[in-house]
C-alpha cells in the first residue's frame, strides 16, 4: 500500500480512538460491564453457494512464495538502448521505479531496482524466478514471507525460456509442490500469488484460457499457458497454481497496449521450467535440440497447391545446409505432421517439442511429401542461439539483365550469375530472379520484383526456361506453390492462375 493511501487511514484511527476514550471518561459514574457482549451470529441464509474458496490453498502455498529484488548497475548494451524506443505489446512485468535510459543517453546509467516474484523449490534454498527479473543484476536479494532478507546467487539463467535459478544460504525453508502442466486444459481454475506493483503476497484467480500459445517470436520454444488471471508488473516469476496447490506455471508476460492487466496473461509451463532447472544446476546453461528447418503455417492455399488432406502440420520452407534435417532428406515443401507420434497441428507446435529434447536425440518425423506419408529418422543437433537471429537483408543485384521468360502466372524472370547470388544470399545454382510481375493475382499473392524463385512445388528451377516448363501445365484456376527467397527469408507463396 502506498504512503498517500496509508496515512489518511492512520489519521482516521488516531481521531476515532481518543474520541472513544473521552466518551468513556465522561460516563465514569455508570456501572462497568463485567464482560463484552457476544457478537450475534448472522442468521441470514447463504445466497451464493458453490463458489471456489482458495483460502486453504493460499495458507499452504503462500509461505513458499518470495519477493525477488535485483539491483541493476550501469552496464547496458546498445541493443537495450534501442529496445527502449520500440513499443512492445508484450510487456515484461517489471515494476515502476526501474530506471530506463532515454534514447541516445550516453555515459553511466543510473542504478535501478527490478522487483519481481519467485518461489522456493527446495528446502536448502533453491528459488525459481524469471530471467528478465534478474538479467544483468549486480545484486539479487530474496525476501521470505517471515521478512528475512537473504542475498541470492544466480546459479544460471536462460533467456529463451525466461527462467532463472537462484540459491540462498538457508535450510529448512518452506517449499511449493511442483505439478504437471501437460494435463492443463482450457477452463480449469488457476491461482497466482506474487507482488504486483510491490504489493507482496497478492492473490488473484481465474481460468486457463488456452495452452500451447506461441505468445512471442523471441520465445518460439515456449508453449505458453494463457490465462485470464489478473497479472501486473511485479508478478514476474511468481507461481501459477492449480486447485491442488501445485505449481503448473511461472507467470511471465502480459498482453497489453497500456502496460497494465487486460485479461490476457502468459505463464511458462512448469514442466519446461523444471527441465531447464536440472540443466542450470549441472552446467549453468540450457541446451536445446534443433532440426535445422524454417517452417510456416499450412494455409488453405497450400492445402490446394500441394494436394494435402487438411491444414494440419508445419510446412518446411527452408532447410539449413548440413543440418540434421538436410542429412535426413527433408526438403522445402515437406509437411511435418508428427514427432515421435505426437501430432503437430500448427507450425508453432514444432519448435517447443524439438527444443525440449536433448541434442543427440533420435526422433521419428512423420511427413507428407507430394501428398504421401513417410517416416524419417533424424538425430538432433544442438541449437546455436546465435544462428537463430534475424537475417540481414541482402542487397539487390547491381546490374540486372533484361527480363526473360513468360508463363501462365504472368511473371518475367532472369537468370542469376555468381555475383547476383552472393548479393542475394542464394546458395548453389538454383533460383531465378523475378524481374517483373504482370498479373494481378501474382501481385496480390505477394510476389514482387527482387524475389528469387527457388522451386515450383517441390521441383527446383535454375533458369527462366526451367520455370516456364514447370508452369506450362498450369491451367486457369489452379493454385501453384512457389518457394521464394527475399530479404534473407525463404517461404512458399501460393499463386492462383488467372482465368481468361
Amino acid at each position: 500500500m502506498t504512503p498517500h493511501v496509508r496515512h489518511p487511514l492512520l489519521a482516521l484511527l488516531m481521531l476515532t480512538t481518543p474520541l472513544a476514550a473521552c466518551a468513556q471518561q465522561a460516563d465514569a459514574p455508570a456501572p462497568v460491564a463485567s464482560a463484552a457482549p457476544a457478537v450475534a451470529q448472522s442468521t441470514a441464509p447463504q445466497l451464493v453457494t458453490g463458489l471456489p474458496d482458495f483460502t486453504q490453498l493460499v495458507e499452504q502455498v503462500g509461505p513458499g512464495v518470495v519477493n525477488v529484488e535485483a539491483t541493476v548497475g550501469s552496464r547496458r548494451s546498445a541493443q537495450a538502448d534501442e529496445e527502449v524506443e520500440i513499443p512492445e505489446i508484450f510487456r515484461r512485468m517489471l515494476p515502476p521505479g526501474f530506471q530506463m535510459p532515454g534514447p541516445g543517453q550516453q555515459g553511466p546509467q543510473r542504478r535501478g531496482t527490478s522487483m519481481g516474484s519467485g518461489f522456493i523449490i527446495s528446502a536448502d534454498g533453491y528459488v525459481l524466478t524469471n530471467h528478465h527479473v534478474v538479467d544483468g543484476a549486480d545484486e539479487v536479494k530474496v525476501t521470505l514471507p517471515d521478512r528475512r532478507e537473504l542475498t541470492a546467487k544466480v546459479v544460471g539463467s536462460d533467456q529463451q525460456y525466461d527462467v532463472a535459478l537462484l540459491k540462498v544460504d538457508a535450510k529448512g525453508l518452506p517449499t511449493v509442490r511442483i505439478g504437471n502442466s501437460t494435463t492443463l486444459k482450457p477452463g480449469q481454475w488457476v491461482v497466482a500469488i506474487g507482488s504486483p506493483l510491490g504489493l507482496d503476497h497478492s492473490v488473484t484467480a481465474g481460468i486457463v484460457s488456452a495452452v500451447g500459445r506461441s505468445a512471442s517470436p523471441e520465445q518460439r520454444y515456449v508453449p505458453f499457458i494463457q490465462t485470464d488471471v489478473a497479472i501486473n508488473q511485479g508478478n514476474s516469476g511468481g507461481p501459477l497454481l492449480n486447485t491442488r496447490g501445485e505449481v503448473v506455471g511461472i507467470n511471465s508476460q502480459i498482453f497489453s497496449v497500456s502496460g497494465g492487466y487486460m485479461g490476457i496473461s502468459f505463464a511458462i509451463p512448469i514442466d519446461l521450467a523444471m527441465g531447464a532447472v536440472e540443466q542450470l544446476k549441472t552446467t549453468g546453461k540450457v541446451s536445446r535440440g534443433q532440426l535445422g528447418v524454417q517452417v510456416g503455417a499450412v494455409t488453405s492455399d497450400a492445402v490446394k497447391g500441394f494436394g494435402l488432406p487438411d491444414n494440419r502440420g508445419a510446412l518446411v520452407n527452408d532447410v539449413v545446409v548440413g543440418s540434421p534435417a538436410a542429412k535426413a532428406g527433408i526438403g522445402p515443401g515437406d509437411v511435418i505432421r508428427s514427432v515421435n507420434g505426437r501430432a503437430i497441428n500448427d507450425s508453432s507446435d514444432l519448435p517447443p517439442i524439438i527444443g525440449a529434447m536433448a541434442p543427440g536425440t533420435k526422433v521419428t518425423l512423420s511427413v507428407l511429401r507430394d501428398g504421401k506419408p513417410r517416416d524419417l529418422t533424424v538425430t538432433l543437433s544442438e541449437l546455436d542461439e546465435g544462428e537463430a537471429g534475424a537475417s540481414v537483408a541482402p542487397a539487390s543485384p547491381d546490374s540486372p539483365a533484361a527480363p526473360a521468360g513468360r508463363n501462365a502466372l504472368g511473371i518475367q524472370t532472369q537468370s542469376l550469375d555468381a555475383s547476383a547470388r552472393r548479393q542475394l544470399g542464394v546458395e548453389g545454382t538454383d533460383g531465378v530472379l523475378v524481374a517483373r510481375v504482370d498479373s494481378a493475382a501474382a501481385r496480390e499473392a505477394g510476389l514482387a520484383p527482387g524475389m528469387v524463385i527457388l522451386q515450383v512445388g517441390r521441383t527446383k528451377v535454375d533458369s527462366p526456361a526451367a520455370l516456364d516448363r514447370e508452369l506450362a501445365a498450369a491451367k486457369p484456376g489452379d493454385t501453384v506453390m512457389l518457394l521464394v527467397r527475399h530479404r534473407g527469408v525463404t517461404r512458399f507463396i501460393a499463386v492462383t492462375v488467372e482465368k481468361g
